[in-house]
């Protein structure tokens, strides 16, 4: 065993006091950071909001109203009373999150009528839901769900979706026929298809759950 001398000791100690001062600086630059980041509010003027695969502009408003009111021009706007103070970011989430899920079940059902319309396709009930895994789902009693996440989806991957499970109707296997049939109500159904395969992993509201 080799023993030290006082030359090696002071290095030593100098090392261990370097790698004590870095453990230090590091772990208040991540407090610092993680402190910025619950700070910024996420929700704010500027913002940007998938919508119908577009990110769309948020605008948010202090007022002097007694609730809070958002409309869609372009882009999102959020009237916020200024009683809403350390709240506002979960407020302005709130809003939104019911606003688009609103918006889905307007153009699921307004897309399902358009089909029903033109080609006789008529589900038991159909809805947007929250869904684990999956787009959508037509049970064995013709009732069809859909993914309320296609919401952050161009409206013609919403409308592929619905008449993929409209389809089921009339096949419910995915064999070769209920591709001819689906190709005939949905001609231009593989763009859509292959945008949701490669987009997929995006489409999701977990953003909205603060």
């Amino acid at each position: 065993m080799l023993a030290l001398t006082s030359d090696d000791e002071r290095d030593i100690a100098g090392f261990l006091a370097r790698k004590r001062q870095w453990v230090f600086n590091t772990v208040r630059e991540m407090e610092r950071i993680t402190s910025d980041r619950h700070a910024v509010p996420r929700f704010m003027s500027g913002s940007k909001i998938l919508y119908r695969g577009r990110r769309m502009r948020l605008t948010v408003r202090r007022t002097d109203g007694d609730r809070i009111d958002l409309t869609f021009r372009n882009g999102f706007i959020v009237d916020l009373p200024m009683w809403a103070g350390s709240d506002a970011d979960k407020l302005v989430a709130r809003e939104l999150k019911l606003w688009l899920k609103r918006r889905v079940r307007r153009d699921v059902k307004e897309i399902a009528a358009d089909y029903r319309t033109r080609f006789g396709l008529a589900p038991r009930s159909i809805r947007a839901a929250d869904f684990a895994n999956g787009w959508g789902s037509c049970g064995t009693e013709g009732n069809i769900l859909i993914n309320w996440h296609l919401v952050f989806a161009p409206k013609k991957v919403l409308e592929y979706v619905i008449a993929h499970e409209l389809t089921h109707l009339r096949h419910r296997s995915h064999r070769a026929a209920f591709w001819d049939f689906l190709r005939t109500i949905a001609p231009d159904f593989e763009a859509s298809k292959a945008w949701l395969d490669a987009n997929q992993g995006s489409l999701s509201a977990e953003f909205l759950d603060i």
